[in-house]
């Protein structure tokens, strides 16, 4: 199979959580649009398969799958070091990997709060640290880090989720402003999707997965919930140097919520 039309030929991703959900699709929609990608999952079954999906669309060594905990730091250096040998460089790195845990602030657990923090912003934080100076080499570069539309509307039910994807925001406009200053020619843009059809869903409310969508997407204007690949055309956007003046900037995908 041939890539569509080579909007990110030559790049190099690394992409978290990509065995399944928002991850995988971005794998996928990467490497259909000519990357060459890495990705990385605590689920190394799911992200070897989601490899060798790509590598039988595209061509062995399209994709490679390693097993990341992203709050690991001793394995965020291994990674992108295999990442840097088994692409030959690094240009783009998604930091997709997160959780969405219910609780307000007084049925949320401390245990709770502080292993979302450490999934959803220092696994960021980890992962920008340990791939920038590989970055560096491959320039033009470009970080996209998944927040949620959660991380600025509030709800009174996500407090961990809220204040964590709100800190992955401002997270990413430290970093775009950080490599603005050192003159790189390295990006970093943030995501908002709305609820999208993965397997966070499960955990948001109860009832099958039709009923789940159905009452979900009545709290969208646009009147339905995203699909992965929904999110993962803004990604590839983004990584593309079609974005090349776009940095420090939030990406709204909520179908509206955000204009009520």
């Amino acid at each position: 199979m041939t890539t569509d039309t080579g909007r990110v030929a030559g790049k190099k991703a690394l992409i978290t959580g990509g065995a399944q959900g928002l991850g995988a699709a971005t794998a996928r929609m990467l490497a259909r649009h000519g990357a060459t990608v890495a990705i990385a999952d605590l689920n190394l079954a799911g992200a070897q398969a989601v490899a060798h999906e790509i590598d039988a669309a595209y061509g062995a060594g399209s994709a490679f799958a390693y097993r990341l905990d992203v709050t690991d730091l001793t394995g965020w250096s291994d990674t992108v070091a295999r990442a840097g040998s088994d692409l030959g460089g690094l240009s783009v790195l998604v930091n997709n990997a997160g959780i969405a845990p219910v609780g307000n602030i007084e049925s949320v657990d401390l245990e709770t709060w502080r292993r979302t923090m450490d999934i959803n912003v220092d696994g960021a934080f980890h992962g920008t640290r340990a791939a920038l100076p590989l970055m560096r080499e491959s320039q033009p570069g470009s970080i996209v880090n998944i927040s949620s539309i959660a991380g600025l509307v509030a709800s009174h039910a996500f407090a961990a989720y809220n204040a964590s994807k709100a800190a992955l925001w401002m997270l990413t406009k430290s970093i775009a402003l950080h490599c603005a200053r050192e003159g790189l020619d390295i990006r970093c843009n943030s995501v908002h999707p709305t609820f999208a059809d993965t397997p966070l869903l499960e955990g948001l409310t109860s009832g099958t997965h039709e009923e789940r969508t159905a009452k979900l997407a009545r709290q969208i204007p646009l009147g339905r919930i995203a699909t992965p690949d929904d999110i993962a055309y803004a990604v590839l956007y983004l990584a593309s140097d079609e974005s090349r003046m776009m940095t420090g900037a939030e990406l709204k995908l909520d179908g509206g919520i955000s204009a009520m």
